[in-house]
């Protein structure tokens, strides 16, 4: 049937979601051999499945109780701040300036002061030392209810690391494998001082770019300072006004932020959901743009390789099918799967066994499996092209510290071999037993995990905002440092620790975590899953 000029077929893909009797959420998706309505050499990939486990509903109603009690409680402590029986300790309006517009909303600091400050202890902690596999902390203490901070002048001597993206280990000290980034810092300096259009291009990013190109397998790359801007910089310089982002509901911040800042139409549809995905590409295809219906100047898809808060992995086969289907654009965020998935460590493209070239835009950071900083944009030379002269993260920012460049150039070839050994190889592997292991662990024991079996990125669901705050507490009493993550980063009731796998990590590291895990969770009644 032809609907707006855009043929629209039965959807390619069938997602079952159902519940079995452990309360169990499933979405299963077939596409073991079918292939590409049009094109007949689209093959989807392997039968995978990721599971949601939901909690108890005494649990959810437990967390919403919690919440509850904790936000009277803060109504309570304002109308006491207010009368001046309890000081004051955030930033406020000064008494001359009350009839100009108010720099500071009382009410939208109301989670900060009562929620968020009783819990700070458990962030921004200091270090000082290498965030390897273990580090050493800065000991610190409040006086006053986490408003401010004292350090003791101790330091918590090898605490074990589960919070870092350090996946292949490459964060190290070991001065013979930092020999050559060394010698760059000497030949270079560490700073640029000018734009890459300028004078801040030098011959290690030229040389870096070619590497990243051949390691993707795609025709051009083009490498920036900062994680963050490549996103937030690169896509208002690939879609405006007129064009349509279909964004996961998902997605990283820095995704969000650059399509707000692009002007661009965006919708969202549901994390991973290709059917809704699929509907939302019809509708809007059919209907056109709001108001004039003209159609789209652009579509543009995007999706991440691995979602850090989930762990889970995008479906990447049925968005390229899609992407195909409907002639749009798909924008592939690999931050955290480059280096980290896959056999040789390529991301999700490898990971499937997909043609890197269906791909429109591939982005990725090298702040995590490559232990450095910074981002690229990998496709077709006319994209890379066109963005050398139109991004903002090109044309107003600093180019790559060059020894920052040499680090990537050496970690990309001890991951190929270029370096004549196979240390590369042995750390992915090593990454992806450890990331079985643990997650095979931690589902016995009887928690609730998201993700994908694959994702070295592993979400412990605990759900009530005490429990979160003691786990992470107990944990760093134990000498072993988590990732703790409430709302608003995450649903009011899907409070969680986040656990990171490396390479770095040692069998007895991993077990003696997971000897802590399984004494807390009984203490503390965190193993919710009923199908331990």
């Amino acid at each position: 049937m032809v609907q707006g000029g855009v043929w629209c077929e039965r959807p390619l893909m069938e997602t079952l979601t159902h519940s079995d009797q452990n309360g169990l959420k499933r979405k299963e998706v077939s596409h073991t051999t079918q292939k590409h309505a049009r094109d007949p050499e689209v093959t989807y990939g392997q039968h995978r499945q990721e599971v949601f486990e939901k909690a108890p509903m005494h649990v959810a109603v437990m967390t919403y109780l919690g919440f509850g009690i904790v936000t009277l409680f803060g109504y309570f402590r304002d109308f006491l701040r207010a009368v001046g029986l309890e000081k004051r300790n955030l930033a406020q309006e000064r008494v001359e300036q009350k009839d100009f517009v108010p720099l500071y909303q009382d009410f939208e600091n109301f989670y900060t002061r009562n929620l968020y400050m009783r819990v700070r202890d458990n962030w921004n902690r200091p270090l000082c030392s290498l965030p390897g596999p273990v580090f050493d902390l800065m000991e610190r203490v409040s006086d006053d209810y986490n408003w401010t901070f004292r350090l003791t002048g101790r330091t918590i001597h090898n605490v074990i690391n589960m919070g870092s993206y350090n996946y292949l280990g490459f964060a190290e000290n070991n001065a013979d494998h930092l020999e050559t980034v060394a010698d760059k810092a000497r030949q270079y300096g560490l700073g640029v001082c000018s734009t890459r259009q300028e004078t801040g291009t030098l011959d290690i990013h030229i040389e870096l770019e070619e590497q990243m190109a051949r390691f993707l397998g795609v025709e051009s790359t083009m490498v920036f300072g900062m994680g963050f801007a490549t996103n937030s910089m690169n896509i208002p310089a690939l879609v405006g006004k007129g064009c349509l982002i279909l964004s996961d509901e998902l997605n990283h911040t820095s995704l969000i932020l650059g399509a707000r800042l692009s002007g661009a139409t965006i919708k969202v549809f549901k994390h991973n959901d290709m059917v809704h995905l699929e509907k939302q590409l019809r509708d809007s295809i059919c209907s056109g743009q709001p108001r004039t219906h003209r159609p789209w100047r652009k579509i543009l898809i995007m999706v991440e390789g691995i979602y850090s808060m989930e762990g889970s992995v995008v479906r990447l086969p049925e968005l390229i099918a899609l992407k195909k289907k409907y002639k749009a654009c798909l924008y592939l965020d690999e931050a955290h799967s480059i280096g980290a998935v896959g056999p040789g460590g390529r991301g999700v493209t490898e990971l499937f066994g997909v043609n890197p070239a269906d791909v429109d835009v591939m982005m990725g950071t090298f702040t995590k499996s490559f232990g450095a900083a910074g981002g690229y944009i990998a496709g077709k030379k006319e994209l890379v092209d066109y963005l050398r002269s139109r991004s903002h993260s090109a044309m107003y920012t600093s180019g790559m510290s060059p020894p920052i460049a040499e680090q990537i150039i050496r970690t990309i070839k001890c991951i190929t071999g270029q370096d004549g050994s196979t240390e590369g190889i042995r750390r992915i592997r090593q990454l992806a037993r450890n990331t079985r292991y643990f997650r095979a662990k931690v589902k016995k024991l009887g928690f609730i995990i998201y993700g994908n079996d694959d994702s070295p990125v592993v979400p412990v669901l605990l759900y009530m905002p005490g429990k979160v705050v003691a786990f992470a507490r107990e944990m760093l009493a134990r000498k072993i440092a988590v990732v703790v993550v409430g709302f608003p980063a995450t649903p009011l009731t899907e409070a969680r620790a986040r656990f990171c796998m490396s390479a770095a990590h040692t069998r007895d590291m991993l077990d003696e975590v997971l000897h802590h895990m399984d004494e807390l969770g009984d203490a503390l009644g965190l193993k919710f899953s009923r199908r331990k």
